[in-house]
């Protein structure tokens, strides 16, 4: 059967090479791109990747996007900064081949952050939303960002054995701008589920998520990466509820006068 992959990019000159050259033994590849201004589109179409331009209106619109794009019988799904391993494509090709596989697969995400393979912090085996699946068997949720996913088939989900490579940010610097646009993101679920920002929320929320990290996911034991993920987290989760709380008060500065 044919194997369909895409991967959703925005300005990923730095990684969509990495990422599509280890993806070449797919029947097609399909880089969903946003509108990048950077040489991403150039250098995947130079790989034989099909560049199809799809305006964003949030990750869960723009995956329903991209797997309308594909031809396979199957779907594999990579993110620009995700590395498929020789052992996932040959796990791949033999749930492909075989007729009683499942319809929906997750694969595990062997994380590199920091110089290290992180292996707590809830990080490995860590999941997303499911890559591996046939055609018309699942779509994905439209919320803004961590979106989810919906089943449409009877059958249980499964899980492959190999895990792929995750890259997920290429230094520290990137970290702080992911976050940034990821709490912005966030926002919209917070308001969708009717919740209320302040800041004592903003610290309670992200004091928590620190914690669950560090402590209950057992970062303490990945050094400083863990700590990191953990700190990470919590800005992320603080500036979610920050900003909510900033979009719902009125913060306007007072109304100066006229000095003459």
């Amino acid at each position: 059967m044919k194997i369909s992959a895409y991967v959703i990019a925005f300005n990923e000159e730095d990684k969509i090479q990495d990422c599509v050259q280890t993806l070449l033994w797919a029947d097609e590849i399909i880089v969903a791109d946003s509108g990048s201004v950077d040489r991403t589109a150039e250098i995947a179409e130079s790989l034989g990747a099909r560049v199809v331009q799809i305006p964003f209106d949030g990750f869960g619109d723009l995956r329903n996007r991209a797997i309308d794009h594909c031809q396979g019988e199957w779907i594999f799904s990579l993110d620009a900064d995700e590395r498929c391993t020789a052992d996932v494509r040959d796990e791949v090709r033999r749930i492909v081949d075989d007729p009683a596989s499942l319809d929906i697969y997750q694969v595990p995400r062997r994380n590199w952050f920091l110089g290290r393979w992180v292996r707590h912090s809830g990080w490995y085996p860590n999941y997303r939303q499911p890559q591996l699946f046939r055609r018309g068997s699942m779509r994905y949720g439209t919320e803004p960002v961590h979106e989810g996913w919906v089943s449409q088939s009877a059958k249980p989900v499964g899980a492959l054995d190999a895990a792929i490579w995750q890259m997920p940010f290429g230094d520290l610097a990137e970290t702080v701008d992911k976050g940034n646009r990821y709490s912005t993101l966030g926002v919209e679920k917070l308001v969708a589920r009717g919740k209320r920002g302040s800041f004592g929320a903003a610290v309670f929320h992200g004091w928590w998520a620190f914690t669950k990290h560090y402590v209950f996911k057992l970062g303490f034991l990945d050094g400083w990466a863990g700590f990191v993920i953990a700190l990470m987290n919590f800005n992320g989760t603080f500036y979610r509820y920050a900003k909510l709380a900033e979009r719902q008060a009125d913060w306007s500065p007072p109304r100066s006068e006229r000095v003459t």
